[in-house]
């Protein structure tokens, strides 16, 4: 689905997702419980989910699940859930959440940044590494390796995703500063050396995005997930117009020029008022399974989100 002249994945690829069979959660707990903020990692055979169960007291606790490439709704929770939970006294005492897993192909080992909050600090972005047990954890640092302390990132510097350029890791992360800057929640942008993850570096035209200028993304942009395509990096990010959250697609090779998909929003709410994700879309993490893409996405309903999937049909 690439245009074979140029190698270019095209803007209506991102705007081809379709919701699986009837909509339906694949990682879901009762209300007032949510199980959002899923990510995933490929290897070998295996799909391995990384999800975030949210407790009545605003307690996030990271989890892990399993399946089969040839059949990823068939999916093992692992009996050792959680595998990771908040600190007891560190940056992350409050909540461990919004897991994005890489491989890092210079110590083979696999890392994970996530969004860590205090119970009286703000919502800051830390580091796991794992000797290859997907559900065995821990901290490379006891401090956060992108702090809060800029003016848009004054309440989080939180939700990261990744992508790998050569020694490069580029992170891409949300900016909250929803009391005293302009723009609210914003799109930022990183970088870490592959040989020192937890040495990162902060783009100095931060905050590199904050909306198109259309409506639906007017008031805020947040969770923005990056893919890494032959030519361009794409990014799958939530927009917020004041009332609903919806999905939209841009692109760049620079991290300081970016190109929005003329379909956008891509992705939005669904019609049936009694479907899981009738209220806000967010979180659409792009993986490629062998020559077709999904995406895993979070569906509010009321005031709960759940994990989702959506597939490109063809």
């Amino acid at each position: 689905m690439s245009d074979s002249q140029n190698n270019v994945l095209p803007f209506e690829l991102f705007a081809s997702f379709k919701r699986i069979k009837e909509g339906k959660p694949i990682i879901s707990l009762p209300p007032p419980l949510w199980a959002a903020a899923t990510h995933a990692i490929i290897i070998d055979d295996t799909l391995h989910y990384f999800w975030c169960k949210r407790e009545v007291d605003f307690r996030w606790l990271m989890m892990h699940a399993t399946a089969p490439v040839n059949d990823i709704t068939n999916i093992t929770q692992d009996p050792r859930n959680p595998i990771f939970e908040p600190s007891t006294d560190g940056f992350d005492n409050s909540a461990v959440e919004y897991p994005f897993p890489f491989l890092n192909p210079v110590d083979n080992k696999y890392y994970m940044y996530y969004r860590g909050k205090g119970k009286t600090t703000a919502e800051q972005t830390g580091l796991l590494v794992s000797d290859g047990d997907m559900g065995e954890w821990r901290r490379v640092l006891h401090t956060p390796v992108i702090p809060a302390d800029t003016e848009h990132e004054r309440h989080g510097s939180t939700h990261p995703s990744v992508a790998l350029d050569g020694d490069t890791i580029h992170i891409l992360y949300t900016g909250k500063a929803t009391q005293s800057f302009k723009d609210g929640l914003t799109m930022c942008h990183a970088t870490a050396p592959t040989n020192n993850p937890a040495w990162v570096t902060n783009n100095p035209a931060n905050p590199v995005f904050t909306g198109s200028g259309q409506t639906w993304d007017s008031k805020g942009v947040r969770e923005t997930e990056v893919f890494k395509g032959p030519q361009y990096y794409h990014i799958i990010y939530g927009g917020f117009d004041g009332e609903v959250w919806r999905m939209g697609h841009i692109r760049t090779q620079d991290f300081h020029t970016f190109e929005p998909n003329p379909y956008n929003p891509i992705f939005t709410p669904s019609d049936d008022p009694d479907a899981f994700d009738c209220d806000g879309v967010l979180t659409g993490q792009i993986l490629k399974i062998r020559d077709s893409y999904v995406m895993l996405y979070a569906g509010k309903k009321g005031k709960e989100w759940q994990t989702g999937l959506t597939t490109i049909q063809n």
